[in-house]
């Protein structure tokens, strides 16, 4: 959020008519909303009744000073930014409200520069802040119904096809990259089923080898095997009349993948070692980040259970293809990992936030997770700034946002590759490509408009426009 999204509320505290009314002109020009107060006491009454983001109050007043107003604006609106007003012979006092937690000072005679760069600083670390709470208002807003968080369409959707299929019995394959949160679907489809009282087990397919998978999967009888000292239940004993997660599924080797096909279709199995045939009630959710239809071409997967497991299929999105989810989750992380390590961190410089979105993710949220882990853990200040964020994200952006052109080239050239590399970094974020180059997202829009009409217009002599060649490209 900047302050050209929120028109920030200033409140001027002067006893001095003239100044108040300079005050008041010069920062409507500068698009702030003023409100005014006569003395101290008049502005801790508007004070109280909220809705001010900035107190630009004069030290010397009667009946409440500057620094008693600072005291008690810290106290009933800790968040309110406070500058404070000073004469240049009494600057030891602005330093002296500096450390009682005034944002900064401005000297009389007004700086008409000075006041502005100031203001500006102050509102935009409000706005920061402004973001930051109403972004953790709609992380508590989504994690009230489930812990999923996202509201770009994509995720949108992904999350009313869950709602759909969660009552039901059927089967759901959930497929997606590494790290986008398949087994946080898979819980939520399992709490939000009729058998969310019972049990919720989860098993990891490619982190066993296969004798123990089948163990793992349907138990064992004393004496089975090397090791096998007791009778072990299997994890679908242990989810009878709940859910069983599979993760990984297509890593499992065809002979296991018979015999999970005969439980999804009986229900039965016997312990390994054991020749008693035991029943179990159980929804398989399963999971995969490889393309099982690929596999069944190739021989390395059943066709038969891949239509079992393929009854409701949800494919999760790369966070990559969802951006806009991408400050929601970044705050999630952060509001988590601070409570852990008992810090206070308000939440990320702007700077910071530029690279959390334009950064391509490979890892998926899991890496975002990361990332913000390490970020609260090695931060020193109460916002996360470019510095304590992962080096691959900063290198990465260095690289991405450099343009080699030739000495020489026309200047629209130049302009025109600047613009079309920087879409092609925000992967054709016209909004975000905008914001990046400093230019108005229209510019964007009437320069291709402008191409298109170009590549429109027949060529003199009434020839159709030649199409590039890929070499052309």
């Amino acid at each position: 959020m900047t302050t050209d999204e929120i028109r920030l509320r200033v409140l001027v505290v002067d006893d001095d008519q003239a100044i108040r009314e300079a005050l008041s002109r010069t920062l409507e020009k500068f698009g702030y909303e003023v409100i005014l107060a006569e003395d101290g006491q008049a502005g801790l009454d508007r004070l109280r009744e909220g809705e001010i983001h900035i107190v630009l109050a004069d030290l010397q007043m009667p009946k409440l000073s500057g620094q008693e107003l600072l005291k008690a604006a810290k106290t009933i609106a800790p968040d309110v930014e406070v500058i404070v007003i000073t004469g240049h012979g009494t600057v030891e006092d602005a330093v002296e409200a500096m450390k009682e937690g005034a944002y900064d000072f401005i000297t009389k005679p007004f700086k008409r520069v000075q006041l502005e760069r100031t203001i500006r600083r102050a509102a935009e670390k409000q706005a920061l802040a402004l973001q930051n709470r109403r972004l953790q208002a709609r992380i508590d807003e989504l994690q009230g119904s489930g812990s999923i968080v996202g509201t770009s369409p994509v995720m949108l959707r992904t999350l009313e096809l869950v709602r759909q299929v969660a009552p039901s019995t059927a089967t759901v394959l959930i497929q997606g990259e590494s790290g986008t949160g398949k087994e946080l679907v898979a819980d939520a489809i399992h709490h939000g089923s009729p058998r969310r009282g019972q049990a919720f087990v989860k098993v990891n397919c490619a982190a066993l080898p296969e004798n123990l998978l089948e163990s793992e999967l349907f138990g064992h009888e004393r004496g089975a095997f090397t090791g096998a000292v007791a009778r072990k239940e299997g994890r679908f004993e242990l989810a009878d009349g709940g859910t069983l997660f599979m993760d990984e599924i297509g890593d499992i080797s065809v002979a296991m993948q018979a015999k999970l096909l005969r439980v999804l279709q009986s229900g039965e199995f016997e312990r390994v070692g054991g020749t008693r045939t035991l029943k179990a009630d159980v929804r398989l959710v399963a999971a995969t980040n490889t393309d099982l239809a690929a596999l069944v071409r190739e021989k390395r997967f059943r066709e038969d259970l891949y239509y079992r497991l393929n009854v409701i299929t949800i494919q999760l999105p790369a966070l990559r293809d969802r951006q806009e989810d991408i400050p929601l989750l970044a705050h999630h992380f952060l509001r988590r990992y601070a409570a852990q390590n008992a810090k206070a961190i308000e939440g990320f410089a702007e700077e910071a936030m530029d690279l959390l979105q334009t950064y391509a993710w490979p890892g998926n949220v899991r890496e975002l997770e990361n990332a913000i882990e390490r970020a609260v853990v090695l931060t020193r200040s109460d916002m996360i700034t470019p510095v304590d964020l992962p080096e691959t994200l900063v290198r990465t952006d260095q690289a991405a946002r450099h343009l080699v052109v030739s000495i020489g080239t026309p200047l629209e050239e130049v302009e025109n590759q600047l613009i079309d590399e920087t879409l092609r970094f925000t992967k054709g974020d016209k909004t975000l490509a905008a914001k990046l180059l400093g230019i108005a997202t229209r510019t964007i829009y009437r320069r291709m408009k402008g191409e298109t009409a170009l590549s429109a217009t027949p060529p003199v002599g009434g020839d159709p426009p030649v199409s590039p060649s890929a070499s052309d490209s």
